[in-house]
This record gives C-alpha cells, structure tokens and sequence, in this order.
C-alpha cells in the first residue's frame, strides 16, 4: 500500500509545473530570445533567468523561506518581473503595493500581509520611509541592488514550489472599505494563459505591453505569462502616449490593454502622427465603460477588434470575456460571450439559477480563480459559498447562451419599489456622441427612497441637460429617468488606478450638495 501510495504521488507531481520550471524550460530552447525590454535593459531568456536565480539565492542566503512574503512598492520596471520570478522559484510571495495609495491605506496593505523584506524603486523610497512597514529590511532597485546580485551566485535554487503555492497578493480597491488581498497561485497564472492563449490566439511571436502598474492584473497576468510561452514583455512606465505608438508602429502586438480615462489622448497621438499598426491580435477592455463612439473609432486607427471584457483580479480575464468587437462599428451589441474553461451560473438572493432573461448574480468556478483574500476568512467563506466564487455583478443570459451585463449588485437603486441599473441609463447617456463620459449614481429622495442622479462628461459645451433629457425620456421608463444632471470636465471624474470611476466619491458629491462639491450646474 505504501508503495502505491508512493507511485500516485509520483504520478501526480509529474502532470504539475509552476512559473519558476516553465521560465527555466524557456531558457533551455530560447535562451538568446529577448524577454524583457524596457527604457534601459534587454534581457534575453539567458540574462533574465540569471538575474531571477541571482535574487533568489541572495534571498535564501538571508533566511527567507518558502510562504515568506516580499513587498514591493515600484513603477514598472524589470525588477519588479525579476522579483516575482525569484519568489516564484522559492514558494515566497510578492504583496505588490499600489503606490497610489494613502499613507493610512499602505499601511494597512502592509500589516495584512506582513512581508519579511521590501524592495523599493528610488522614486517611491520616501513614500515607504515615511511608514511604520515593520520589515526587517528594505532594498532599493538601482546601485545598492546591482551589488547584491552581482555578489550572488547564479545556479538554480532548489525546486520547492508547488502549483496551489500563492505567487502574488494583489490589493483589490473595491468601492468602499479596507484593500482586500486577492492572493493569486502559480496554477491561477497558468490557467490565465491558457485562456488568452485558446480564447485570442495567442503565441510566442506576440509582445505584451504592462503600461497598467504592475499591482494590478491587467499587466501582471500576461508580464508573467508571455514568459512562459517565450514571448516578449516590454514594461513601460505608465501612459507613455508617444512610446506607447512608436511600441505600436514597430513590434506584433498580442493584447494591447486600453482602458477609460486614455482612449481619447492614443486617438490624438495616433491621428497626429499618422501612425500605421505593425500588427494587434486585440486592443481594449471593459467596453461597457466606454462611449460607442471611441470604441469605433480606436478600433479603425488601431486596426484591430476591441475585446468585449468582462473579468476581474479574482478571476482573471474569465468569465465572460470570449468576444470581440469588430473595427470601425458604432452600433454593436455589448453582449458578453463566456470564455473557456470556467463554469458559469446566474442567481437569485436564494442561491437557485435564474431563467434566461432574468437578472441575476454571476457565479463562477474554474482553474483561473485566485485563492481567495488573504486573512479574510470571514469573507472568503461568504463569498465562495456552495463551492462557486459570487462577483456580486448582475447579469441577463440571452437564449443563445451570451450575456448582457446589468450592474453590480452593490449599485442598485431601489425607487418607489423599482430597481434601476446605473448601466441601463449609462447607456443612454453615452450614446450621444457629444458625451466624453458618464456615470449615475444614487440620491436618497423622501418620496422614492432613492432616485437616480447623472454626472456627465461633455465633449461640446452647447449640449444642454433639457437634450439629455429628453433622450432619456425617448429610451427609459419614467422611473428610470435621472431627476438631476450635473456637468462636470472628464478629468474631474474620479477613478480607479484601473480607469473605473469611483462612484462612491461621486455619491459623495451628491450627499454634498453637488455644487457645494465641484460638480457644475
């Protein structure tokens, strides 16, 4: 018996892997295969790899061990890949700090996870000296770095991972409340690619561009990726516009993240420059955030679909993010296709799928979904109840088998015993080709209990709140109708580091007084 048990868990560990083994199997075959560039390093497979087991082993030479967790507050720059390899090899995990946090909340992301050892770029050293992080000590990318590495030695550090070991910690935001730490494993990664791999078409001939920080999923997942496939990764610091387009112009392009918030300054720069697309498999994301008119035309300069998303850091580009929408089309179903492997649900408050047509809950399981939220148990337990993860976002399933997004499930509006869906009026709204921007949000009113309040973003100035109105009126219920418009510049709208609008802080506004907050009559 004790044999057999022996040979199944042979059998068992040879149909696994993780990050660190799949970086060192794309050292044997593409060794000399640029991996990495960015504003001042190209490393190839070789030069990478060797710098990651540099790390790694300076790290073991300290102490530090398998489950051992490693912060870093940093731009995006090849260290930070450098790292997340390193701990990948070792078992350890990176919190990857978002430093555009306040003081009060880096702290509390620090204290959660409570890492060992911080690495820090030179521009973000005072922002981390300022905090009581606790850790035993903190190095700095840049001289004191290159010296550690260099006095490191630089064989393959013993293989101790296993593929359910957490890689990274990525702070999720949320709309209201502490940062959560959504904790991401080696086999999270993995399948993530596959996805993007079996959904897209992509190979090891694309290059990716992490422009978005590196705390967030949209550059995270594919900067480790593409490494495990043998593509390039080019780390860009944040929304460089011009080296974006000379990136564009000049290299085979797998998905090119854009998100709200940017579209309109790539529009220019791309028309001012007259640039012509090398090649991109896909561009975009969250499609339902945008104006029909912008996703037309970014699609027509880029030459490429825009990828109808709908995932989130928990779950990775799935679930339902397997369309595309094509170049150049103004009016095009948003409609959202399923991607492969998960499994999805929709639910009612009881937890019992709905019929086609009716809102529901989107649940979902499947290979690419994080661990759950670190030293959240409470939570966890709630939010993977009955064995499925719960997004907390409404959806409709269409019969034939696509998806219409409604709302997040924390957004509803609840007047006069009605529901209203902010999107359902967004929609409306952002239609209107003189509107840059748009979000609604709840006012609390004595006679519905709550109403809903629009705050527009305008591309020409002469449009006025009676023309908005009367669309409104022409495509939405009475109810549904906002009972108050507020004008606002685009840059005034308050969002995310992902390009979400933050509706909280514009609630806020409201609760306020609207005027008295800055928001324009």
């Amino acid at each position: 018996m004790a044999s057999n048990r022996i040979i199944m868990e042979e059998v068992s560990s040879a149909g696994q892997t993780t990050i660190g083994r799949l970086l060192r199997e794309q050292v044997r075959t593409r060794g000399d295969t640029i991996a990495v560039e960015s504003s001042s390093v190209n490393w190839t497979y070789r030069d990478f790899n060797d710098r990651v087991n540099r790390l790694a082993n300076f790290l073991v030479s300290r102490g530090f061990r398998h489950g051992d967790r490693v912060a870093i507050l940093s731009e995006n720059r090849s260290e930070y890949l450098e790292l997340e390899f390193a701990a990948a090899k070792l078992g350890m995990i990176v919190a990857a700090l978002n430093w555009r946090l306040a003081g009060d909340e880096q702290t509390h992301c620090i204290s959660l996870t409570s890492p060992r050892i911080g690495f820090v770029s030179p521009r973000f050293v005072n922002a981390l000296q300022g905090l009581a992080h606790g850790m035993e000590d903190v190095l700095v990318f840049g001289a004191e770095y290159e010296l550690l590495l260099s006095q490191a030695p630089n064989f393959e550090p013993d293989d101790i991972a296993s593929p359910e070991d957490p890689l990274v910690i990525l702070y999720t935001s949320g709309t209201t409340g502490r940062p959560k730490g959504a904790v991401i494993s080696h086999r999270a990664f993995l399948a993530r690619l596959c996805v993007f791999c079996s959904d897209y078409g992509m190979t090891r001939s694309d290059t990716f561009v992490a422009w978005p920080p590196m705390f967030h999923m949209a550059s995270t997942d594919l900067s480790i990726g593409m490494l495990l496939i043998g593509g390039k990764v080019i780390q860009v610091d944040g929304f460089d516009v011009d080296r974006l387009v000379d990136i564009v112009s000049s290299e085979r392009l797998g998905w090119f993240v854009i998100m709200p918030g940017v579209v309109e300054r790539l529009i220019e720069c791309l028309k001012a420059r007259s640039v012509i697309p090398k090649r991109i498999l896909m561009i975009g994301a969250m499609a339902d955030l945008l104006p029909r008119h912008q996703i037309a035309e970014i699609t027509h300069l880029l030459r490429s679909p825009y990828l109808n998303s709908f995932g989130s850091t928990e779950t990775g580009i799935p679930p339902c993010s397997g369309g595309l929408l094509a170049p150049g089309r103004t009016h095009v179903p948003l409609s959202k296709i399923q991607s492969s492997f998960c499994e999805v649900r929709l639910v009612n408050s009881e937890g019992e799928v709905v019929p086609d047509g009716t809102p529901g809950e989107l649940i979902i399981r499947g290979p690419t979904l994080f661990s759950g939220y670190w030293s959240a148990d409470d939570v966890n337990k709630e939010e993977f109840s009955g064995g499925w993860f719960h997004m907390g976002d409404i959806f409709c399933r269409n019969s034939d088998g696509s998806y219409d997004f409604v709302d997040r499930a924390k957004y509803l509006i609840k007047s006069g015993g009605e529901n209203i869906y902010p999107a359902e009026i967004e929609r409306v709204l952002l239609e209107d080709d003189r509107v840059a921007d748009a979000v609604v949000v709840r006012r609390s009113d004595p006679k519905w209990g709550e109403v809903p309040v629009a705050v527009v973003a305008r591309k020409e100035a002469t449009l006025t709140k009676v023309e908005l109105l009367q669309i409104c009126r022409k495509y939405l219920a009475g109810y549904k109708q906002p009972k108050q418009i507020y004008f606002v510049p685009l840059e005034d709208i308050p969002r995310s580091t992902t390009g979400k609008i933050q509706r909280h802080e514009v609630e806020k506004w409201v609760v306020q007084a609207g005027c008295k907050s800055g928001l324009g009559g």
